[in-house]
């Protein structure tokens, strides 16, 4: 069915949602088999390593027995394809067409490249709830390869994913599972699109700063309408732009201390984004006020309340898995444990069927602006004044070169841009690139915020 060649290709991509790699036969292969046979259907390859490395695999008449022994004795019983190509085995599992099902007594389903085991009624719940219908597995008939798809996004996609750069466009959206009926499907539409809103208007990501306790009057706002990549940063960007940040001194040595920490921004947006119902008309808001934070998603859970942060399920497991392979979030079902562990008794939930809101509590700004300006508003003033003097001055005495002007201001346009597509827009190579933001930087006219890989720019003004 496949050749040696195209299997190191796919063994490149890595496990996904659609394939596992194991090193030689085990029991555990069964659940594998149920987990692909309750979601898409997948491939599983033995005689491959945990590093991704080919050690081979030769397949006995024994061996090949149990295999299908597996399948067979499954409730229902599935038909599945074994086939020795060189030194590697391949197993074929297509998508049960009488889901759902279960092998000793246990129901396995496929989340993002993990086998998750569930409960029947959960499993039920699922497949009632979705109708069989999958919201990131449908082909998009709107999208048109030559005007819609966004090279320079796969680009990026490819190099933070680690997936190989030799291969070809087509073989890495097909082995990623964004090809359905020869058409990108949604999850392809969603990362590798100008503008999602012009497929889905309810993809906008809003974000909102309010005043006060109440969405009486706005200071901030914005909508996001590019990918989901840079929906999700510039959510991120625009918290951590209206929040605040505490320093801590420590002897002589300055410590920042997020009012939120970073990475429970991110995990609760990224969980907003992957999970939401994208056949609800509702949209994903992040909203700050002065007492709290909310961010809320439409889209119930899909299993009972009292198992919340116990079990995991998606409505969209082909994003979980895109997600994954950025390595957005560290695995499937840690993240409202990571949560709680690090805010405490600051953060609830509220679930309802149709939605699902996280609200973190903040000191009132309010409140505390009033009591603070009483007592420090001289000391203050004076601090300021003469440290917004300073920082103009500067500003006004350094005359950027034309290539630092550029950088600003591309930069400022994408802060998700890397040292590659920057040099490249600049017409530059790499080195003077890198020499240009060191000399923005030491003039405290750019940072970099976060790490090389998934962080982002942040333009001082």
């Amino acid at each position: 069915m496949v050749t040696k060649k195209e299997l190191i290709e796919l063994i490149k991509i890595g496990e996904g949602y659609g394939l596992e790699l194991k090193e030689s036969f085990r029991s555990s292969l069964g659940k594998e088999i149920c987990a692909f046979a309750n979601s898409s259907g997948g491939k599983i390859i033995l005689g491959v390593n945990d590093n991704c490395e080919i050690v081979g695999y030769e397949l006995n008449n024994s061996n090949t027995s149990r295999i299908q022994d597996i399948a067979r004795n499954m409730n229902p019983s599935l038909h599945i394809n074994i086939e020795q190509v060189s030194n590697l085995v391949v197993i074929y599992v297509p998508e049960g067409k009488e889901k759902p099902y279960t092998i000793n007594g246990r129901f396995y389903l496929r989340q993002g490249s993990n086998s998750q085991q569930l409960n029947r009624d959960e499993i039920r719940t699922l497949f009632q709830k979705e109708n069989m219908i999958r919201f990131d597995r449908k082909a998009n008939q709107d999208y048109d390869f030559i005007k819609d798809f966004d090279k320079n996004k796969f680009k990026i996609f490819i190099s933070k994913a680690g997936i190989d750069k030799s291969l070809s466009k087509q073989h890495v959206l097909q082995n990623l599972g964004l090809i359905t009926e020869e058409k990108l499907n949604n999850t392809g539409v969603l990362f590798f699109s100008h503008r999602i809103s012009k497929f889905f208007l309810n993809s906008v990501i809003g974000c909102v700063l309010y005043e006060s306790k109440t969405r009486t009057k706005i200071l901030d706002k914005s909508e996001f309408d590019a990918d989901f990549v840079s929906n999700f940063n510039n959510a991120v960007i625009f918290a951590l732009r209206n929040l605040r940040t505490e320093y801590i001194i420590k002897q002589v040595e300055r410590e920042e201390k997020q009012e939120i920490p970073e990475e429970v921004l991110r995990e609760l947006m990224i969980n907003a984004m992957t999970h939401r119902d994208y056949f609800s008309e509702g949209k994903v808001l992040f909203e700050i006020f002065s007492d709290r934070v909310e961010i809320s998603n439409p889209g119930g859970l899909l299993f009972k309340k009292s198992d919340f942060g116990k079990t995991s399920l998606s409505r969209n497991p082909l994003l979980v898995d895109m997600v994954h392979r950025l390595r957005f979030v560290e695995r499937v079902g840690s993240g409202v444990g990571r949560v709680k562990d690090l805010l405490k008794r600051k953060v609830k939930f509220e679930i309802t069927e149709d939605w699902f809101r996280v609200i973190i509590k903040r000191k009132d700004i309010v409140k505390d602006t009033v009591k603070d300006t009483v007592k420090d508003t001289v000391k203050d003033t004076v601090k300021d004044t003469v440290k917004d003097t300073v920082k103009d001055t500067v500003k006004d005495t350094v005359k950027l070169n034309k290539t630092q002007k550029r950088i600003i201001k591309i930069i400022d346009g994408d802060p998700n841009i890397i040292i590659e597509n920057l040099a490249s827009q600049l017409g530059i190579n790499k080195r003077n690139t890198k020499k240009n933001i060191a000399k923005l930087k030491e003039l405290n006219l750019l940072e970099r915020i976060g790490s090389d890989r998934l962080g982002y720019w942040k333009v001082r003004k």
